[in-house]
């Protein structure tokens, strides 16, 4: 027997081969379809209407914490960012991380994985509490955006709306201090007078970050609904199977040197550079390689009073999907 599956994620070199067909999910005939995040999360968190999906990774801890949650997930991680680079100040006010103390600082909303991750670096790498800083939520570059999933503001943090402006236009006029977010705000793309990065160069301090710490941050995982694994069994493994096969896939084009892959002239260089810092999987998936980062990440969770207890790894993932067989 067959199983239909619908499959939402975003077309990333390492999810192509599943979102083309190049590579499947064994007993399964799938309907892939490629969206934003924004809209995938949107979609998922509110209506559950697929049934394996890139699934924003605090969101999913939330509910989970609650016992809501009508996914669970496999260790596929096809989302993952440093967040040094995420921060964008106001340079005539800001220049270190212990200027944010006292600040408003946008966030498109508070539970995002990138400001989670934001908020744990500011912590524990420069001493600065989430509750030292006034968070503004709301759109970047829209007005009206909502947390995906209620949450009431965690004791001692201060959390206010954006209001009818966007962040962006409120960082270049100066109605708030600083942004965190995963995209980059068009303010700062478009030269906005005194718009910088905290870190301006932050490609150093996240290697740096990386080699001290051994934590590349997780932004999103893979998640599949809960009544179909408890159907079928074999479906976590499987899928968390070809989500391995369609990473595999990319990773030749990294070191081809005939045709980029990318539109990045010196694409082989910076796959050389990563490996020198990363290694040789800069990009792991799976539970054991990544409990560090994994450990990181539930712990801040915690803290920032996100999940009400610190979740357990076996909580969080499929057991058949976290472990693979070995020849």
């Amino acid at each position: 027997m067959t199983i239909d599956l619908s499959l939402a994620c975003g077309r990333y070199d390492r999810t192509g081969a599943l979102l083309d067909g190049r590579v499947g999910i064994e007993g399964c005939q799938v309907t892939a379809v490629s969206l934003t995040p924004e809209e995938t999360f949107f979609r998922v968190f509110t209506q559950h209407e697929f049934d394996v999906a890139e699934l924003s990774f605090s969101t999913y801890l939330i509910q989970t914490a609650r016992g809501e949650c009508e996914y669970i997930a496999i260790p596929a991680f096809v989302s993952r960012a440093f967040r040094h680079s995420g921060f964008y100040v106001r340079t005539d006010r800001v220049s270190c991380p212990g200027g944010l103390r006292g600040k408003r600082v946008g966030v498109p909303e508070y539970q995002v994985t990138a400001a989670v991750w934001g908020r744990g670096i500011l912590q524990h790498e420069y001493g600065v509490l989430p509750s030292e800083i006034s968070w503004v939520a709301g759109g970047v570059e829209d007005v009206g955006r909502r947390e995906k999933v209620h949450m009431d503001p965690p004791p001692g943090v201060e959390i206010v709306s954006a209001g009818d402006m966007p962040l962006s236009r409120q960082l270049a006029l100066g109605e708030i201090d600083a942004i965190l977010a995963p995209r980059m705000p068009s303010c700062f793309r478009d030269g906005s007078e005194h718009v910088g990065r905290l870190f301006p160069d932050s490609r150093v301090v996240e290697a740096d970050y990386f080699k001290r710490t051994g934590i590349f941050p997780i932004m999103h995982v893979v998640g599949i609904r809960k009544s179909l694994v408890r159907k079928h069994p074999w479906l976590a493994a499987s899928t968390m199977k070809a989500f391995l096969q369609a990473r595999a896939a990319a990773l030749p084009s990294l070191d081809d040197t005939t045709a980029l892959a990318t539109s990045l002239p010196w694409l082989n260089q910076e796959a050389e550079f990563t490996r020198s810092v990363m290694g040789e999987e800069p990009w792991p998936y799976g539970v054991e390689k990544n409990a560090r980062t994994l450990e990181a990440m539930l712990s801040y969770h915690h803290e920032q009073g996100l999940s009400p207890r610190r979740l357990a790894l076996e909580e969080v993932f499929h057991p058949g999907s976290m472990q693979q067989f070995k020849i």
